[in-house]
């Protein structure tokens, strides 16, 4: 009787232990955010904030109004205020709090089952109680809870790659309205060179100076201007509104946003980066969500494996009694399913085959990481050397091209619509630099997505402005 008395009193406190467990699963003051905003600040430097309550999300709008009543917002700003004022955000966190739940979930025991079973007629009554609980939960429960702690690890990694992908995407955004209204400015330069073209050719044809060839020919010039001017317009408006939606702005705080004339200079050098790989596998949030995913696979294996002959079993103490006025029996009763059709094979094979999955999408993240970060990588130093060549190489010999041509007209040698083609090839030169600038910034902020999680493809390098823009001349 010793012996099965100690495994009773060892069962009694295994079970003690459980519920003490269960019992003490609660909620994070924070709802597990800390490891976010943490990650967010390392790779940022910004603040990431959810808001969980009304008076938060009023703190958070409130801060966003203050960044943008400062002035012309710059590029760290911008990403500050969509931190803060990004409702789509709000809503992507909500997926933390709902794993968080799964996880006190799966932390505490199911409720007792209570039982009343009656049986009466004229002759016979029988009233039987019984309360019950399930014990295959009490056996799995430390497994359980440590397979939905790696989920919960995983939608932390989610999160935070979710928040740092709009700082990424508002950046970008950023760069490409500053850069969409500059680009504006010096091509409505360009169409005011080519209106006053125009109109000399207008008046020198019409003194019988020019011919109908030579006038049409400048005011296709200054049409193609005119053209460019409109659609560099509507791109300017459609950035900008891009931009908005990033930020979270309607309504005031819309009509208050303003922005920078220029974008920043572009640096000395780009960076080098020789382990860039290395650095990226150790880095990428998403290469870390799948690694936890697949050891939560595996952890949800071997559940499987241990519940597959035993699915339900139950204990409950019990009480009967025959009449009104016979005294109650006493007992208890279990309840097990009896593996006789399903033996669980079937289970087991899908809880395999899912963590095989979950190895070959890790291994999968892994491969197309390395190759993420070294095509944006490439970009980045190319972007930078096509900037480089802008500002070194051809703005420069477009100024001093334009240099000697105004020489050349105060000594009557070229006439004055050669100086105003020669004003447009300059500008449109300045135009292209503008946009090889943009695409620097933009392949800049792609890297930096790329050493953290997944991000679009980088764009292919176009022309600047359109040959009739940039040409002129005759």
């Amino acid at each position: 009787m010793r012996p099965h008395a100690n495994a009773a009193r060892r069962a009694g406190a295994a079970m003690l232990a459980a519920t003490a467990l269960a019992g003490c699963a609660s909620f994070s003051p924070d709802g597990g955010f800390g490891p976010v905003a943490g990650a967010v600040r390392e790779h940022t430097g910004r603040e990431a904030a959810w808001a969980r309550t009304e008076t938060e999300r009023e703190a958070l709008e409130a801060r966003a109004s203050a960044l943008l009543a400062k002035g012309p917002l710059s590029a760290d700003d911008a990403v500050q205020v969509a931190l803060f004022n990004n409702r789509g955000l709000q809503a992507q966190l909500a997926e933390l709090g709902l794993a968080e739940a799964d996880l006190v979930q799966a932390a505490r025991l199911p409720n007792p089952r209570f039982t009343l079973h009656r049986v009466s007629d004229d002759h016979h009554y029988a009233l039987e109680r019984s309360i019950s609980f399930n014990i295959l939960s009490l056996v799995t429960l430390p497994l359980a809870t440590e397979v939905e702690k790696r989920r919960f690890e995983g939608a932390r990694q989610r999160a935070a790659m979710d928040v740092l992908r709009l700082a990424s995407d508002t950046r970008k955004a950023w760069i490409d309205a500053v850069a969409a209204e500059e680009a504006v400015r010096y091509l409505r330069r360009v169409r005011l060179a080519a209106d006053a073209g125009a109109e000399l050719a207008a008046r020198m044809a019409k003194a019988g100076n020019w011919s109908a060839l030579q006038r049409a020919r400048e005011q296709g010039f200054y049409a193609d201007a005119a053209l460019a001017v409109a659609r560099a317009e509507q791109k300017a408006s459609s950035a900008r509104e891009r931009l908005t939606r990033h930020l979270g702005l309607w309504g005031p705080q819309a009509a208050s946003l303003s922005l920078p004339e220029r974008l920043p200079d572009l640096p000395g050098g780009a960076r080098d980066r020789p382990d860039i790989e290395r650095e990226a596998i150790a880095t990428r949030l998403d290469v870390r969500a799948a690694m936890h995913d697949a050891e939560a696979t595996a952890r949800n294996l071997g559940l499987t494996k241990v519940t597959r002959l035993v699915n339900v079993l139950e204990f409950g103490a019990s009480r009967e009694n025959e009449g009104r006025d016979e005294p109650y029996v006493r007992g208890y009763e279990i309840s097990l399913e009896v593996p006789l059709f399903d033996w669980g094979t079937a289970r087991t094979a899908k809880a395999e085959t899912l963590y095989r999955q979950a190895v070959d999408r890790a291994a999968e993240t892994a491969i197309n990481a390395r190759s993420e970060v070294r095509e944006a990588y490439r970009h980045y130093r190319l972007a930078h050397d096509i900037a480089r060549h802008y500002r070194d190489e051809i703005v420069p010999l477009r100024k001093r091209i334009a240099e000697e041509n105004l020489l050349l007209y105060n000594g009557m040698l070229i006439g004055v619509f050669d100086l105003l083609a020669d004003a447009r090839s300059q500008i449109a030169a300045v135009a292209g630099y503008v946009e090889a600038l943009r695409e620097f910034w933009v392949a800049e902020a792609d890297l930096g997505m790329a050493m953290i999680g997944r991000t679009a493809p980088p764009a292919v390098a176009g022309a600047a402005m359109p040959q009739a823009e940039a040409g002129g001349g005759h």
